[in-house]
């Protein structure tokens, strides 16, 4: 049973509420444990299309729980630095890359504060929705740390450089308008949380096939070259065309109903 997190799933779209209010869903080593495994189990689910990523109570994640320093039984193990079996990212990248991983689209609701391991966290899904309230930092230099939940892979092309630098360099934080201006989150909303549902909601009304495979297409496109993109590009569309989800896709709209896609 779960301690950090609750985890529901209806009409296809399924959401993980990081559930540590009294402590601002801050992350200690069974929350990143527990993130991890969720997007493990949520991937393997062929009935999901939409996953919605958000906290309980009034902030996403206020970042590492700091007894992670100081309390013996959250010690470090310099094992969990090491990549795991299944993955590039070690035990604590795990928690924001699995949601880059993971093969449907994730949204993000973000009130209150996401700070450090939060912002990263937030980093890994695909779309980002904040309050206008919001703060956002990458804090880990008032800790004396690097940034290391996978941002060297999950921002890139959504911060500039030498922002996201300045950022990590100063561990200042930043509100809701700015981290849009910046690259950080997506868009702006008075109620991320519905906000992200409606989102959600509507990208599981699309061929599952189809989002699925623009997944797959963005997240490898950040690696390859002109050639090997294109390639990729026909690749994935010769595996969804002609397709049972497809023509349904196309006869929903010429007989102007909501099409029933498989899972």
């Amino acid at each position: 049973m779960s301690t950090r997190l609750q985890i529901s799933v209806e009409d296809h779209v399924a959401e993980v509420l990081l559930n540590r209010p009294e402590k601002h869903n801050a992350l200690d080593m069974r929350m990143f444990d527990e993130l991890a495994a969720a997007a493990a189990r949520l991937a393997a689910e062929t009935s999901v299309r939409a996953v919605i990523l958000t906290g309980a109570g009034d902030n996403f994640c206020a970042g590492i729980d700091l007894g992670i320093f100081s309390d013996p039984g959250d010690a470090i193990d310099p094992s969990s630095m090491a990549p795991g079996k299944d993955s590039h990212a070690n035990r604590f990248q795990r928690a924001a890359f699995a949601w880059r991983e993971i093969p449907v689209p994730v949204i993000c609701a973000i009130r209150g504060v996401a700070f450090g391991g939060g912002a990263q966290i937030a980093l890994g899904a695909d779309l980002r929705y904040a309050a206008p309230d919001a703060k956002l930092s990458i804090m880990e230099i008032r800790w004396g740390l690097i940034p290391d939940l996978a941002i060297s892979v999950t921002a890139r092309n959504l911060v500039r450089e030498d922002v996201l630098r300045e950022l990590a360099y100063t561990g200042r934080v930043v509100k809701g308008s700015e981290a849009r201006e910046l690259g950080l989150v997506t868009a702006i909303h008075d109620d991320p949380l519905q906000a992200a549902r409606d989102a959600a909601r509507l990208i599981a009304s699309r061929s599952p096939d189809a989002i699925r495979a623009m997944k797959a297409l963005f997240n490898e496109r950040l690696d390859l070259d002109a050639e090997r993109s294109l390639a990729l590009e026909a690749r994935l569309q010769s595996g969804i065309i002609g397709q049972p989800n497809q023509l349904e896709a196309v006869r929903a709209n010429v007989e102007g109903r909501e099409p029933e896609f498989g899972d």
